[in-house]
């Protein structure tokens, strides 16, 4: 399957079909020197040339979501927005459910826990549903780009930046006392060490058929820096941690959540769920071509606890 098949999307999401080159390349031509014709007559480009992929995002964001203005420092993290966008559909399902309908507008706050200095989640949420953010980081270089992000397209009254001073925290230090919170959202370092984040990269550049990358390129500057791949323990332990610190937020949250890359990992996480006695608990399959994934969703409220969310927060 190419990178461009994007199978099993949410039916709200706007990259089913595969990418529109003329649409992208009119909006913002520096893509039009990266793409190109394949042997089997179909226009595409080098996924494992991280320049050709920074300016898709920037053209799908800019055609797709008016994000006229984005950009990366360089080696972090660059995301692939099919995804990252399906996640925010998925996640506004579940808020649905005891909302009566998708929720939209400021009135819906949303953290994002690690936001990157890509803001992808919430460049994407707050122009798809008009979503409020609080974006949280360890990294103040990720905090002072995405603010930057956030600002130069017009969406600092909707989007704030938070730095997370003490990395052991997840919530603490980052919601105030009286702050509520309808989810929150994680894409959570994936790797347990340096190592192994390097291997995962050159498994991907192979997976797309760039044996030079593997060889000789900078890996990383492809992948994202230390704290956007990897953390002491994995993604088994920072799931661990989350779930652990969530107990003392559980009435300032209407839903937790967190992507889960490995399957394996869930077990764990969900015997930690009921240790600290969350009331319900989801597991949304995600799939973007054969690449699939699942968002881990929890909260600490009862159906009818949830239900009334919405008026408690003034909807």
């Amino acid at each position: 399957m190419t990178p461009q098949q994007k199978t099993g999307l949410h039916p709200r999401n706007r990259h089913q079909a595969p990418y529109d080159f003329d649409a992208l390349c009119q909006r913002t031509p520096a893509l039009t020197p990266f793409v190109f014709t394949n042997e089997h007559g179909t226009r595409t480009l080098d996924f494992a040339d991280p320049a050709a992929v920074k300016t898709l995002n920037r053209a799908l964001l800019a055609l797709h979501y008016g994000i006229a203005h984005w950009d990366l420092p360089p080696g972090y993290l660059c995301p692939p927005i099919p995804g990252r966008v399906d996640y925010l559909h998925r996640a506004a399902d579940l808020l649905a459910e005891s909302a009566g309908c998708v929720p939209t507008g400021k009135q819906v706050r949303v953290l994002d826990v690690g936001v990157g200095a890509n803001c992808i989640y919430p460049l994407l949420g707050a122009r798809e549903y008009g979503w409020r953010f609080v974006g949280s980081d360890i990294d103040p270089v990720s905090v002072k780009a995405a603010t930057l992000l956030a600002t130069s397209n017009g969406l600092g009254n909707q989007i704030t930046c938070r730095h997370q001073g003490n990395p052991k925290h997840v919530f603490r230090g980052i919601l105030g006392p009286k702050e509520h919170f309808a989810l929150t959202l994680c894409n959570p370092p994936f790797h347990a060490s340096l190592a192994e984040a390097s291997k995962g990269t050159e498994r991907k550049l192979r997976n797309l058929g760039n044996g030079q990358a593997v060889a000789g390129a900078p890996v990383l500057n492809f992948g994202g820096q230390k704290a956007e791949l990897w953390c002491e323990g994995g993604e088994a332990a920072f799931l661990a941690a989350m779930i652990e610190q969530s107990k003392e937020f559980a009435s300032q949250c209407l839903w937790f959540s967190s992507l889960v890359s490995k399957k394996e990992n869930l077990p764990a996480a969900r015997k930690a769920l009921v240790r600290v006695g969350a009331r319900e608990v989801r597991v949304l399959e995600m799939a973007q071509g054969n690449k699939v994934s699942r968002i881990l969703a929890w909260s600490f409220l009862d159906d009818g606890q949830r239900k009334t969310w919405w008026t408690a927060q003034g909807r």
